[in-house]
């Protein structure tokens, strides 16, 4: 069953418009990242970060955690199950 949900996952990423593509590669790439880290990565406008990771978030691929040292920001990483699916 987990196998699945997994494969759900991946259609939904398939489905996804490539700046969604290229932030979740930028966090599977390097972990967790704030929606900062992620502008200077991706060189993508931040209107076009926002949405890729509501995006993202929307599909159930994307975790949003509280970012300490900035509470104004969140750190954002892709969920195991989805990472772990996609390396296969």
């Amino acid at each position: 069953m987990n196998n699945n949900l997994n494969d759900i996952r991946y259609e939904n990423l398939e489905k996804l418009p490539p700046s969604a593509k290229l932030v979740f590669k930028t966090l599977e790439s390097n972990g967790q990242m704030t929606q900062k880290d992620i502008i200077r990565e991706t060189i993508l406008p931040s209107r076009t970060v926002r949405y890729a990771l509501n995006r993202l978030k929307e599909e159930k691929i994307l975790m949003e955690k509280f970012y300490f040292l900035d509470s104004r920001q969140s750190l954002y990483e892709i969920k195991r199950q989805v990472s772990s699916a996609l390396a296969v």
